[in-house]
């Protein structure tokens, strides 16, 4: 073989091992194979979420709904209150896209198409002024308060000082679950103030001497004295291990199967990197710890 016929056959080999390398460095369809940075970028959501209901989730929610922005900047969430029933109503009209809910699905909208997903556990605490000497009342006790048969600290341990009691409208799940929890069937007395929100309860039961009333547990602060429950003060321990009842689960009710942004957010806040991240700090009960029912 000449040297020029040498030359010209190893100048062919070698295009040949480049174009192989090359065709190896594509897909089967000829495109550029995805990198691993885009295969785990998040998908790009847009749209609005809007929400109503329970008061005793919003500190919750409001967390859930800052973090989700800053994954997804193009979503704009709107979350008010209202009470449980009012936004299990909203929903079932389509008013908001999810109504934040104490309790369970009130029976005259059970065949409204609504669908619910469990968020957590949400604990109840009985408050009351900080002047009151009390620490700690009995089943029996709590509920000839608030029946309106005890009106008197002096007839629990107390000093002779007036109950005035201070909770929330009937449109409100904190009120459905004390009723179910601890009223067991009884009703309230109607010599009571009314507010309209747990921060609302917590803040004039700090201002008025002898009040009492219950507000979400993440929601007492060094304004209001806590009571203990048959003795029992409320941790997260105590639930878990049958020792606390006054709690129930918070839901959240959309109308159909959640699509979109408002899939999208439900999903994020019952994340497990989410729930680790913020549900006990919040001062809420992860479902994962409530008792087996």
């Amino acid at each position: 073989m000449t040297k020029l016929m040498k030359k010209t056959l190893g100048l062919a080999l070698t295009m040949l091992v480049g174009m192989s390398l090359v065709a190896g460095c594509g897909s089967s369809t000829g495109k550029p194979a995805a990198s691993k940075d885009a295969a785990k970028a998040p998908a790009k959501i847009e749209g609005k979420v809007t929400a109503s209901g329970s008061t005793a989730l919003l500190p919750l929610l409001k967390v859930g709904q800052e973090e989700f922005y800053k994954l997804h900047d193009k979503v704009t969430i709107n979350i008010s209150g209202g009470g449980s029933f009012t936004g299990q109503k909203q929903a079932a009209s389509g008013a908001v896209n999810i109504g934040n809910s104490d309790v369970d699905l009130a029976a005259d909208l059970k065949d409204k198409g609504l669908v619910g997903t469990d968020l957590v556990g949400i604990p109840f605490v009985f408050i009351v002024n900080s002047d009151v000497s009390v620490d700690s009342l009995t089943t029996a006790q709590y509920v000839d308060i608030l029946t309106g048969k005890i009106k008197n600290w002096k007839d629990v341990g107390g000093k002779d000082e007036k109950i005035t009691i201070i909770h929330r409208a009937k449109s409100s799940g904190s009120r459905a679950t004390i009723a179910a929890k601890v009223l067991k069937g009884k009703e309230f007395t109607d010599d009571a103030i009314i507010q309209d929100s747990n921060g609302a309860v917590r803040s004039a039961i700090a201002t008025t001497p002898g009040a009492i009333g219950y507000v979400d547990a993440a929601y007492v602060d060094k304004t209001v004295k806590p009571l203990k429950f048959e003795g029992v003060a409320y941790t997260i321990d105590a639930v878990t291990a049958g020792k606390y009842p006054v709690y129930t689960v918070g839901h959240m009710f959309t109308k159909g199967q959640p699509a979109g942004a408002v899939k999208a957010f439900i999903e994020y806040v019952t994340s497990k990197d989410f729930q680790d991240k913020n549900v006990e700090k919040q001062g809420f009960i992860p479902l994962t710890k409530l008792p087996k029912k």
